[in-house]
């Protein structure tokens, strides 16, 4: 499968029904997570692997993950009703048995697993949201994929926050992220953010 065609394939997946603005539910533009999935298949982290999606949502990543090869795949979400939209979606791509859906916070997520893919809340709504899922995910993987905002004070956090962890940045790509009005405090009908995908590796 090449790149642009696993963007398709994700760009065509169901989204939030009733997405929830307290968790910053938006769903993960097929491109982006295309380009998350790709870097870390490029780099063997996603062929033959057990991985964690961390907020898995309507399960974008935790398929992409699927569709290059993953070996097994926990999809996280605290959502029941978007981990039953992930559940319909990984079974119109036929990769439904290579992912195990979780119904829980990422603090209660335990298991040790080889690559972290995510895409946490950029903590517009509630400051620090994307805390809990980076120290999750630094406690269960050596290796994290993340999505966060491209602003100069959250790339400081970033780095200070990765290094306290006993982690380093690999690879940063930025990339347009594109969220639709779908909140009442939304103005505009289509926003555009640009986003940083992230590739940490503990020390």
């Amino acid at each position: 499968m090449r790149k642009k065609h696993l963007a398709m394939s994700l760009s065509r997946l169901r989204g939030f029904p009733e997405p929830k603005p307290e968790l910053e539910q938006y769903r993960t533009p097929g491109n982006v997570a295309a380009e998350l999935l790709w870097l870390a298949h490029s780099l063997g982290d996603i062929g033959g692997k057990t991985v964690a999606d961390l907020g898995a949502g309507t399960g974008v990543l935790s398929i992409g993950a699927c569709l290059l090869g993953a070996e097994m795949v926990y999809a996280v979400e605290i959502d029941k009703t978007a981990l039953e939209v992930a559940r319909e979606n990984a079974l119109s791509l036929g990769v439904d048995g290579c992912i195990e859906f979780i119904n829980s916070d990422v603090s209660g997520f335990s298991m040790g697993v080889d690559t972290v893919i995510m895409n946490p809340p950029f903590g517009s709504q509630n400051p620090h949201a994307d805390r809990p899922f980076l120290i999750k995910a630094f406690e269960i993987s050596d290796v994290v994929y993340s999505i966060h905002l491209a602003k100069p004070e959250v790339r400081r956090f970033i780095e200070t926050f990765v290094g306290d962890f006993g982690f380093s940045i690999t690879h940063r790509v930025t990339l347009p992220f594109e969220i639709p009005a779908q909140f009442f405090f939304h103005r505009k009908r289509l926003e555009r953010v640009l986003v940083d995908v992230y590739r940490f590796e503990k020390v």
